[in-house]
C-alpha cells in the first residue's frame, strides 16, 4: 500500500478525553510480546526484540486456542469438509488482508495496540464501540472458558468415579454446576484479581502445547480408529444454500488473532509492513492447516453425530484424550485472567476517558473499582456459564464480534486511510483499495448480522 501525504485524523488530540487513560488502555497486547514504550520513539529508533520466526510463532499462537475444539461439528453445521475447506479458504484471503492493513495503518498513525488504531484512524465513535466490542468479546470467551472447563471436567470424573455414563451420578460433588464453581472460585478468581499478570508468558506456551496435543490426539483417533468410534452419518454437502454460513462464527472466532496482531508488528525488529504480511501469511497458513486437521478428522470420525465440544465425543475412559482433556483445562485456567485483564483494561481505559481522572489522582478509588469489576465480571461469567451447557450457543454469539475484529474495522481503518491521503489525482490503486475496504465492511456486517441473527432466533430461543 502506498501512503500518500496527509495526517490521519489530526484532531485525535484534541478530544477532551483523559490523555493518560490511553496509557491505561495499552493493555491489549499478545503474551510473549515485549515492546519498546511509546515514550521513548522520539528519542530514537527504538525498535523491538522480535524475531521474524517469533512473531510468527506468536501470532499463530494468538490464533490457535479452545475455538479448535468446535471445529468438528462447525464442518458438520457447513455440510461436510469440502464446504468447511472452502469457506476457510475463501475467508483466509480477508483474514491476512485484515493483518496487513492494520500494520500499514499502525506504522501510518504511530499507534500500537488495536484500539488506539481505530481510534486515530476512524475516529471518537468507531473507537468507542472498538473498545465496546473488545471488552463485549472478552466477556463472551470467558463464558465460552468456562463451560469448556465443565465439559472436560464432567468426562474426567466420569472416569473416576467409574460409572456408566448413560447412569451419571448422584454424588453432589460430581455435579457440574458445583465443579466448574469451585474451580472458578479456588483458581481463577485469585488470578484475575492482581492488577498486573505475569505469567502471560508460561500461559501462552502452555496453550500451545495443549492445542497441538489436542490436534494430534484427534489425527491420530481418524487414523487408527477404537472400534467404538463409529459416525452415523457423514454429509457430503449442505443442507441449504445459508447452511454453510453457520460455519462463519467458529471460523471468525478461531483465526481472530487481530487484536493482538498490533502490539505484535511493533514488537519486531524490523516493523515493515511487506515483512508483516509474510509473517501474518506463513502464521495463517500453520493456523489453517491445525485447523483443517482437526476440523476434517474430527468430522470424519464421529460424521454427524459430532459433539460441539469434539472431545466429548470421545469415551471417558480413553487415556490420550483424558490427558488432552488435562491439557485443555490447564490452558483455559491460565487463559481466562488473561482475557479478563483485556476486557476490565478497556472498560477501565473508557471510564477514565469519560470522568477525565488521570491513574496517579485516583489510586485509590481504582483498587476498589478494580475489585468490584472484576468480582461483577467473574460471577457474571460464572452464572451464565452454568446455565449455557452449550459452547456452540457462546461460540455462535461472539463469532459475530470476531468477525467484526477481522472485517470491519479493518476496512474502516483502510477506507479513512486512503481518503486521509492528499492526492491530485486518485490512482487505480487507490480507488481499488477504498473498493476493497468497503468490500471487507459489507463483508464483517453481513457475518456479523447474520450470525448474531441465527445466534439469537435459533440458538439462544431453542
Amino acid at each position: 500500500m502506498a501512503q500518500g501525504t496527509g495526517s490521519i485524523n489530526s484532531d485525535y488530540k484534541d478530544w477532551e478525553w483523559s490523555a493518560d487513560a490511553g496509557e491505561r488502555a495499552r493493555l491489549l497486547q499478545s503474551p510473549s510480546v515485549e515492546m519498546v514504550p511509546k515514550s521513548g520513539e522520539s528519542q530514537g529508533n527504538s525498535l523491538g526484540a522480535t524475531s521474524v520466526l517469533g512473531a510468527v510463532f506468536i501470532v499463530v499462537n494468538a490464533a490457535l486456542g479452545a475455538g479448535l475444539l468446535n471445529f468438528p461439528a462447525a464442518f458438520s453445521m457447513a455440510g461436510g469438509v469440502a464446504a468447511g475447506v472452502a469457506l476457510q479458504m475463501c475467508m483466509l484471503i480477508f483474514i491476512i488482508g485484515g493483518l496487513v492493513i492494520l500494520a500499514y495503518c499502525s506504522q501510518a498513525s504511530n499507534e500500537r495496540t488495536y484500539q488506539e488504531v481505530v481510534w486515530a484512524v476512524c475516529g471518537k465513535v468507531p473507537g468507542v464501540l472498538c473498545e465496546v466490542a473488545i471488552a463485549v468479546y472478552t466477556f463472551g470467551t470467558c463464558i465460552a472458558f468456562l463451560i469448556i472447563i465443565g465439559d472436560q471436567e464432567d468426562k474426567i470424573i466420569a472416569a473416576l468415579v467409574t460409572e456408566p455414563e448413560e447412569a451419571g451420578s448422584s454424588r453432589w460433588y460430581t455435579d457440574r454446576k458445583f465443579t466448574i464453581s469451585i474451580t472458578a472460585f479456588l483458581l481463577i478468581l485469585p488470578l484475575s484479581i492482581p492488577k498486573e499478570i505475569g505469567f502471560q508468558k508460561y500461559a501462552s506456551s502452555l496453550s500451545v502445547i495443549g492445542t497441538w496435543y489436542v490436534t494430534a490426539v484427534i489425527i491420530i483417533k481418524y487414523i487408527w480408529p477404537d472400534k467404538e468410534l463409529t459416525p452415523v452419518e457423514i454429509p457430503t454437502s449442505p443442507s441449504t444454500w445459508t447452511a454453510v454460513f453457520n460455519a462463519m462464527p467458529t471460523i471468525c472466532f478461531g483465526f481472530q488473532c487481530h487484536v493482538s496482531s498490533v502490539p505484535v508488528f511493533n514488537s519486531m525488529k524490523q516493523p515493515e509492513v511487506k515483512t508483516w504480511g509474510a509473517v501474518v501469511t506463513a502464521a495463517m497458513v500453520i493456523a489453517l492447516f491445525v485447523y483443517t486437521g482437526t476440523g476434517v478428522c474430527g468430522f470424519l470420525t464421529f460424521g454427524a453425530s459430532v459433539e460441539q465440544d469434539i472431545l466429548l465425543s470421545y469415551p471417558s475412559n480413553d487415556i490420550p484424550v483424558a490427558l488432552a482433556r488435562a491439557f485443555i483445562i490447564l490452558s483455559v485456567l491460565t487463559s481466562y485472567p488473561i482475557l479478563h485483564f483485556c476486557g476490565r483494561a478497556v472498560l477501565e481505559g473508557l471510564w477514565l476517558r469519560y470522568t477525565g481522572v488521570t491513574v496517579e489522582e485516583d489510586v485509590v478509588r481504582e483498587r476498589r473499582r478494580r475489585l468490584l469489576q472484576t468480582i461483577s465480571w467473574f460471577l457474571l461469567t460464572l452464572l451464565l456459564a452454568l446455565f449455557i451447557p452449550d459452547i456452540g450457543k457462546v461460540i455462535s454469539v461472539i463469532g459475530g464480534l470476531a468477525a467484526c475484529f477481522i472485517f470491519v474495522f479493518p476496512g474502516l481503518c483502510l477506507i479513512q486511510a486512503k481518503l486521509s491521503e492528499i492526492q491530485e489525482t486518485k490512482a487505480i490503486s487507490w480507488w481499488a483499495q477504498v473498493s476493497y475496504g468497503v468490500f471487507m465492511v459489507t463483508l464483517g456486517a453481513f457475518i456479523f448480522g447474520q450470525t448474531t441473527a441465527n445466534a439469537i432466533f435459533l440458538d439462544l430461543t431453542a
